[in-house]
């Protein structure tokens, strides 16, 4: 079969299923369409409820938060959208594009028809998986974006003004609003790889998505318990907020390094366990 294969005119592997293709598939579904209203919505919803119920006292038993400067300026309202949204909200797009993307296909019966042909395993889960990160970037970007211009025009231009006294200029602070979009995402890859992995084990897409997001929320409920002390580094969602050292007047890497390198470690190892599986299964849907 190989053979055949390799002597057919015109056949290369490395041009099957390219790229564009996938990416005009997945952007006409209704599942992204849905997805991105629902992270431009968010700022709306959020300039709504300071309008009508004012930004929020400083807690003493918190401290000053993001949120108590939030109207402060456009680059605020951005940092606290992502705040308010990093730890779940944000997790929703990445589980749903790399959880949806291979047993989607094995729910509609059609994985075994784009394997014949013929699209080496290989290739469609590089391309597939390529566009979901691509997907689950762009809608990192999006909700950050929509919130810097919905703030511009509600609260003014501005610089960041930090919780506990000094701020950052606009354009310094659009720059760090940058690095903190790249680090969430890096810390997101750990849920791409576990809702990678899953949906090359099942043909359902909700259960890859849903068991990525569960294991997520397990993830920070394990984080929540001091008892772990120590062991809790290990967690990726120990430092799912260690962006926050990026918005200081002198900022502090060393949280950002070390989650991106656990967020690597878990992603790397799930995405390898991906290609091994589903290389030796036996796809008949």
């Amino acid at each position: 079969m190989s053979a055949a294969v390799d002597a057919a005119p015109g056949y290369r592997a490395g041009r099957t299923l390219p790229l564009r293709v996938e990416l005009q598939r997945q952007l006409g579904r209704r599942r992204t369409l849905v997805m991105g209203a629902v992270l431009a919505v968010l700022p709306l919803i959020l300039v709504a409820a300071f309008a009508i119920g004012g930004t929020p006292e400083a807690n003493a038993r918190r401290g000053a938060t993001l949120m108590q400067v939030a109207t402060e300026s456009g680059a605020n309202f951005a940092a606290t959208c992502l705040f308010v949204s990093a730890g779940f909200l944000l997790v929703v797009p990445v589980a749903l594009f790399c959880g949806d993307t291979v047993a989607s296909e094995a729910s509609w019966s059609s994985l075994r028809y784009l394997l014949a042909a013929p699209v080496p395993r290989a290739r469609l889960l590089w391309s597939k998986l390529a566009v979901a990160l691509g997907l689950s970037a762009a809608a990192m970007l999006l909700m950050p974006l929509i919130a810097l211009a919905v703030g511009t025009v509600a609260y003014g231009w501005g610089p960041l003004e930090l919780p506990t006294g000094g701020g950052l200029a606009a354009g310094d602070s659009a720059l760090r609003l940058l690095v903190v979009v790249a680090y969430i995402f890096a810390s997101q890859l750990v849920t791409a790889g576990l809702a990678f992995w899953l949906s090359t084990k099942t043909d359902a897409p909700l259960g890859a998505v849903g068991g990525a997001v569960g294991l997520t929320i397990v993830g920070n409920v394990l984080d929540a318990v001091t008892a772990l002390g120590d062991w809790r580094d290990v967690l990726p969602a120990h430092w799912q907020f260690a962006w926050i050292d990026a918005l200081q007047p002198t900022p502090e890497w060393g949280g950002m390094i070390q989650g991106t390198a656990v967020s690597l470690t878990y992603a790397v190892v799930l995405v390898a366990l991906a290609f091994r599986g589903f290389a030796r299964k036996d796809v008949v849907s």
